[in-house]
């Protein structure tokens, strides 16, 4: 885990963006189209951690955009290219525009100042979206990654915003995937190679504190 000096001049405010991957109702809520990870991320406490952050973010003046995954109810546009799609595509709960499944679920509160980008296709929040342009005008430099899943979305988030040149914090236990196992797995050996590794206490730590102030 980094120190907390090296963890702080990472999350400077003005130049951090907090990010939340697919949390969103029809993917971590209780109606979830994907109920194994529902559960992963809520009895795992993960959504609540990804709350935590948000609400820290939005009063250390940390800009938080949210990755919202829908589709059209026609499915126009949608990809059809992998067996993930064409399973979704199957699901009882179906992630439409419009719809409370793509609303962002509770505990997180969306502020005003949040931005929400949704998109119709593809795997990544980055890719082909309006991410990583608000991310530009923004002056970010640091993106802070949560939400799900750690076996699809997040990894696709993070090696994207790398290849952008961002630099990459990863609160390991505001993520989450499926199985259990899995996402420590993918931490480990995938994610602590390109980004920072933290706990979301040690980002809250670099939040909560004023600037300036360091530890002893």
């Amino acid at each position: 885990m980094p120190s907390y000096e090296a963890l702080s001049d990472l999350l400077e405010p003005r130049t951090t963006v907090l990010l939340t991957v697919e949390c969103q109702e029809g993917v971590v809520g209780e109606d979830s189209a994907l109920p194994e990870l529902a559960e992963q991320a809520r009895v795992g406490g993960v959504l609540a951690k990804v709350a935590r952050l948000v609400a820290a973010a939005h009063d250390a003046g940390v800009q938080v955009v949210h990755a919202v995954a829908e589709r059209r109810p026609d499915g126009r546009g949608a990809n059809s290219n992998a067996r993930l799609f064409r399973a979704a595509a199957r699901l009882p709960v179906q992630q439409l525009a419009g719809t409370p499944a793509v609303r962002v679920a509770a505990p997180i509160e969306v502020a005003e100042e949040d931005l929400v980008v949704r998109r119709l296709h593809g795997l990544s929040p980055l890719q082909g979206t309006d991410v990583d342009p608000l991310l530009r005008n923004l002056g970010c430099r640091t993106l802070i990654v949560t939400g799900v899943s750690a076996n699809v979305a997040v990894p696709n988030a993070v090696f994207d915003a790398v290849n952008r040149g961002y630099t990459v914090v990863v609160p390991a236990d505001a993520i989450a995937g499926v199985p259990s196992d899995y996402t420590p797995a993918m931490v480990r050996h995938t994610l602590a190679l390109v980004a920072t590794v933290a706990t979301t206490d040690e980002v809250l730590a670099c939040l909560e504190r004023p600037r300036g102030v360091r530890r002893a």
